[in-house]
């Protein structure tokens, strides 16, 4: 699927273009399946062409940064490409693969790409979480949110709560390990996170809203709290932290982007193989929702768009022609 300008899903369109080719250091993978992000939805309408880590390149362009697949060599692996995933053949670096287990299907690897490592990083890398403590998560039924709470209960959290906006998506972050779940709106939020954890302040909190929510998750730190912003899904800006106030309530406020960090190191490597092995055991379970034809890419952007969705989006390239 490609698209000759910007817009919104109706300017995915359905070509015929050369195999890629792998330059050094890369490989060609047979797309097996490939992964839908919002990123994906911003970049055909042109709003990741600026900046040192946006996802551009001249038109026309094929979208696209998760895909499973083989490799020439017959390996089955899942694996990160800055464009050129909705296709049957992508070109991937070999620094952004890993070797796909058997017990994972498709679905879930695409999951733990993006979100999967971002939910990684935010609790080992960036928050640091040590066994015993309390960690909450906003936005818990979503594609980071829901893998955070499993990962923290397996960090070793003393106390996993989870918020969201509807009592379904408490209960799937239930279901999914969460001590409790609560509602994550900034009125009351001190009061109701303070409260889901035994009347104490919370470790560690992860905030993916922004805005007035993230001023409220900074009056539910304890002592030593660490709250880490990786998005902001209000559109609404929070509140600046004066230092002084960081130094007196001895709380850190800090914050991660993945893009960065895959530019630098490559997304293959330990996080990645940690989370497919914790699937393929079945101690983590990527939440993965519809499956799409390639060509139905479109319907998947408009869905997602439209909220309709749950769990990471699929689409399935169809067979490469015999001939």
């Amino acid at each position: 699927m490609r698209h000759d300008r910007f817009g919104g899903p109706e300017v995915l369109k359905e070509v015929e273009v050369p195999d890629p080719v792998a330059g050094p250091g890369e490989v060609v993978v047979e797309v097996e399946a490939a992964g839908v992000n919002f990123g994906d939805i911003k970049e055909i309408a042109g709003e990741l062409t600026e900046g040192p880590y946006a996802r551009k390149g001249p038109l026309p362009h094929i979208p696209g940064m998760e895909v499973v697949g083989r490799t020439g060599d017959g390996r089955r692996c899942v694996g990160y490409l800055r464009q050129g995933g909705y296709a049957t053949k992508a070109v991937v670096a070999e620094r952004d693969l890993a070797p796909l287990p058997p017990e994972v299907a498709a679905g879930g690897a695409l999951a733990l790409l993006v979100q999967g490592l971002t939910a990684w990083h935010l609790l080992r890398s960036v928050a640091r979480v040590r066994p015993g403590e309390s960690v909450v998560v906003h936005a818990a039924a979503g594609g980071t949110g829901s893998l955070a709470v499993q990962l923290a209960r397996e960090f070793g959290a003393g106390r996993v709560i989870a918020t969201a906006s509807s009592e379904d998506k408490r209960a799937l972050a239930l279901e999914l390990g969460a001590d409790v779940a609560v509602d994550g709106e900034a009125d009351g939020y001190r009061e109701r996170v303070v409260d889901a954890n035994h009347g104490q302040p919370a470790d560690v909190i992860l905030d993916a809203v922004g805005g007035p929510v993230l001023d409220a998750a900074v009056g539910a730190l304890g002592y030593f709290g660490r709250l880490v912003t990786y998005g902001a899904s209000s559109r609404r800006a929070a509140t600046a932290i004066p230092p002084a106030r960081l130094a007196v309530e001895n709380i850190t406020v800090g914050g991660f982007w993945l893009i960065p960090l895959i530019t630098r190191d490559g997304a293959g490597g330990r996080a990645l193989e940690e989370l497919l092995d914790l699937t393929a055991r079945g101690r983590l379970r990527p939440l993965v929702g519809s499956e799409y034809p390639l060509e139905r890419a479109r319907d998947a952007h408009e869905d997602l768009l439209s909220r309709r969705t749950k769990g990471k989006l699929v689409l399935l390239p169809r067979a490469p022609s015999s001939k």
